[in-house]
């Protein structure tokens, strides 16, 4: 490798790095965005430049031209599916360090077989099967994430599970030692893609049990196992910059998981092998409560004597993109000498950051997007919290031993002077257990379209009275 493709891998690596630190605050994060590109782009033109002649360019330039014709539809999804997008990106990413490990096992198997020394093999054997389990396992995560028919949202469970999952990955990585040891053996081929096969299986096995309320944090994991299948493909290839890349990305993607597994106050381990959400039968069989529903006008003048609102925004807001709706509700309250806060919960919608993706777009203030912990101590002072399409995280009986998501930190919703609960349905959120909240003697609900609802609210504040 020449000196200036060096240089340029380590302008890319600076690059890399930058971008993360960006991205960690809200006001840089679209000159994270625009690092992140700038370090792709410097990596993909010093590989491309930095090859000796005879390379197949062809090739080269067919790969790059099916990035593109997957890539641009890819990003042209609405937030609302980001986090399913996400999950597609990992699974691609996964695929792509598994065929290269593939490829490279099989041609040196065949051509170069002094190249598959023992610290290579461990790599390809890491490589494919963190490759490959991060495929099918994020494409497991989109599809229940898209709320297909199958993989359904709920956990799919049966006797000793996890022990069969344990034993699946065990023999893999049984199997990713033999080859180690004997990688031209004469059934090697054979078993490589057994090894694949099996990695394979595992993907699905280890996301189906998962219930939907933790795939933000499945996703934040499997886009650790996609940076560490990059590393093993930076020392299967002897390349740097991947080993950095990969780093960077998986180390991410860890920290990333930990600070969600904190904010719902699980571990891993609870998360992996818990099936959380399998309550949705049982929660559904209850008894039936009454909810208590109130007009628009009710609410607008509710609001229109209030001190303080907190806005609580969940998932329903993303599902009708009611963002720029709710920035004017902002406006509308704000012009009344109103103050208005956003209670910006870790795990609100179906990815981290969510929320504040989607408030960021309608242009609302950092300054009032306010975190769980320091909005909560607040909420006793607001005359009005107002859930738009939030369900999981406002729940009270997180607070109750023996409830499913007993210990999950909440923003204190319910501790608000009167709450108002905009929501599409009856039907129980993520987790699939009722919320105590809508039932509270304070709550009153607004079904319906949350940007219609908090469109006629604007209405109303503004003096135009209901379409």
């Amino acid at each position: 490798m020449n000196t200036s493709t060096q240089l340029a891998y380590l302008l890319s690596t600076a690059l890399f790095i930058f971008s993360l630190h960006w991205l960690s605050d809200p006001k840089t994060a679209r000159k994270g965005v625009f690092a992140g590109v700038g370090a792709m782009l410097v990596a993909v033109l010093a590989t491309w430049f930095g090859l000796e002649s005879g390379h197949h360019w062809g090739w080269i330039i067919i790969a790059i031209a099916a990035g593109w014709i997957v890539g641009v539809p890819l990003s042209r999804v609405s937030l609302t599916a980001v986090p399913q997008r996400t999950a597609l990106s990992h699974a691609f990413g996964g695929l792509a360090a598994g065929l290269v490990g593939a490829a490279e096992f099989y041609y040196w198997r065949s051509h170069a077989p002094e190249n598959l020394t023992a610290f290579r093999m461990t790599a390809v054997i890491a490589e494919i099967i963190l490759g490959f389990l991060t495929l099918t396992g994020s494409l497991m995560a989109a599809g229940k994430l898209m709320e297909l028919k199958w993989p359904p949202q709920r956990p799919v469970t049966y006797k000793n599970q996890n022990l069969y999952n344990l034993a699946i990955l065990a023999l893999a990585v049984l199997l990713g030692i033999l080859l180690i040891v004997n990688p031209t053996m004469g059934a090697g081929g054979f078993l490589f893609l057994l090894v694949i096969l099996i990695a394979m299986a595992f993907g699905v096995l280890l996301i189906i049990p998962i219930g939907g309320a933790d795939m933000p944090t499945v996703i934040a994991l499997l886009n650790s196992y996609a940076g560490l299948s990059a590393v093993a493909m930076g020392f299967v290839l002897d390349n740097k910059l991947l080993i950095t890349a990969g780093a960077l990305d998986g180390s991410s993607g860890l920290i990333l998981a930990i600070i969600m597994c904190k904010a719902m106050n699980r571990s891993f381990a609870n998360v992996l092998f818990g099936a959380f959400g399998q309550v949705q039968q049982t929660a559904a069989s209850g008894e039936q409560k009454a909810y208590k529903a109130e007009s628009i006008e009710g609410a607008a003048q509710m609001m229109e004597q209030a001190g303080l609102v907190v806005i609580v925004p969940g998932y329903g807001m993303a599902v009708a993109q009611a963002q720029h709706k709710v920035r004017e509700l902002y406006d509308q309250l704000k012009k009344r000498g109103i103050a208005c806060k956003f209670a910006i919960h870790p795990v609100a919608g179906r990815m981290p950051g969510h929320m504040n993706v989607l408030l960021a777009e309608a242009e609302i203030p950092y300054d009032d997007l306010i975190e769980m912990e320091a909005i909560n101590p607040d909420m006793p002072q607001a005359d009005v919290c107002l859930v738009i399409g939030a369900n999981d995280v406002v729940n009270p009986s997180a607070r109750h031993a023996g409830s499913p998501i007993s210990g999950m930190p909440i923003i204190d919703a319910d501790r608000a002077k009167t709450v108002f609960a905009i929501k599409r349905s009856k039907n129980p959120g993520f987790a699939g257990i009722d919320n105590e909240l809508y039932f509270g003697e304070h709550t009153f609900m607004l079904f319906g379209d949350a940007k219609a609802v908090v469109g006629d609210l604007v209405k109303q504040l503004a003096g135009g009275g209901m379409h």
